[in-house]
């Protein structure tokens, strides 16, 4: 009999299915140094703990991308080990800080299931959620995936879930203690506050990032990203690793520092698409739009709505005539974060 796993196919999901993803993590300082040597992250609340004490917290939490690929990487083998494809994302709420010394383990529940026309693969919505040793709720997020069939049968009564556009404003959580009243403007990089930007702007990020292989590797290998695309160059046509596309959420992120220092703490996750693949040798840039500004019940904290985008392309781009993402975007975020009024 054999033991190892081949993963999980459409067949082998029903909604109301509940997962536990192996394998607990404990996470420390050396994934914050990994993740700034990996990526030029330097938002100044993840970077020091005089500079988060501050802002009324106890030291410098962990970069909260740390949280997703944590989470997100316990999920592939039960999730997307035979994916096709990472569809989106929705309803993604970051709800307690991490820090250093904290145990991740994950669940996801299946809430929907629906087949492809094809009769090859289906879609697949999951629930997932990622806790600390406490048992408390780190993040939560809902993402779909297309994944193969084992092999024919009958399709499954579809059942597609409704997701919310965004995540409504009085349900951010802002960390305890979190107060930006005495923010040092000229400590952070930049002098812009919530008030200076207008919905609808569009801020280019200037800066590129050159793709290698070996750090993309790194990266999924750290998230203990287990899928066959991205490590196994004969599972493609082309014989291609593809990159995570996390690794590109990541380096947007960190490229928008440039016009976004402030922008401290991602708290939720409205929606997302991989437009387009990225590969080794890609040149990465950035770009975000402003879609909401509003205030919080927090002193001086802000939140801002951004499309971020990453692009091999022109700033300000995202799709052509025919409505379809132009061919040079990567990837599409919408999110929340907070910053100083």
């Amino acid at each position: 009999m054999t033991k190892t796993n081949a993963g999980r196919f459409f067949e082998d999901y029903a909604v109301g299915d509940v997962i536990t993803h192996a394998v607990p993590r404990t996470i420390k300082m050396g994934e914050r140094a990994l993740y700034h040597a990996l990526y030029p992250a330097r938002h100044a609340l993840h970077s020091s703990d005089q500079f988060a004490q501050s802002c009324g917290l106890p030291f410098s939490p962990l970069d909260d991308l740390i949280t997703f690929h944590t989470v997100f990487g316990k999920t592939v083998p039960d999730v997307s080990l035979n994916a096709v494809a990472n569809l989106g994302y929705a309803e993604g709420r970051w709800i307690t800080p991490l820090w250093p010394g904290d145990t991740i383990t994950a669940t996801s529940e299946v809430i929907g299931v629906k087949q492809n026309s094809n009769g090859k693969s289906g879609v697949v919505w999951v629930r997932t959620t990622g806790r600390n040793q406490h048992d408390e709720v780190l993040m939560s997020y809902v993402r779909w995936v297309m994944v193969r069939k084992r092999g024919e049968g009958d399709a499954p009564t579809p059942v597609i879930p409704e997701l919310a556009a965004v995540v409504a404003v009085d349900e951010l959580m802002i960390p305890q203690g979190l107060d930006f009243t005495n923010y040092d403007f000229a400590l952070a990089g930049e002098p812009h506050r919530l008030g200076d930007y207008a919905v609808g702007e569009i801020i280019d990020h200037v800066d590129g990032v050159t793709i290698e292989e070996a750090e993309h590797m790194l990266a999924t290998r750290l998230w203990q990203n287990t899928a066959k695309v991205h490590f196994d160059a004969t599972n493609r046509p082309d014989g291609k690793r593809l990159i995570y596309g996390g690794h590109v959420i990541s380096l947007a992120r960190a490229l928008s520092f440039n016009g976004l220092a402030n922008v401290q703490m991602i708290v939720a996750l409205n929606g997302g698409a991989h437009a387009n693949p990225c590969f080794a040798g890609d040149t990465v840039r950035a770009w975000s739009e402003v879609l909401d500004i509003a205030q919080t019940s927090a002193p001086g904290v802000g939140a801002i709505r951004l499309r971020l985008v990453a692009t091999k392309g022109a700033p300000g781009v995202l799709r052509g005539e025919d409505g379809k993402y132009d061919p040079d975007v990567l990837l599409d975020l919408d999110y929340w974060a907070l910053m100083p009024v």
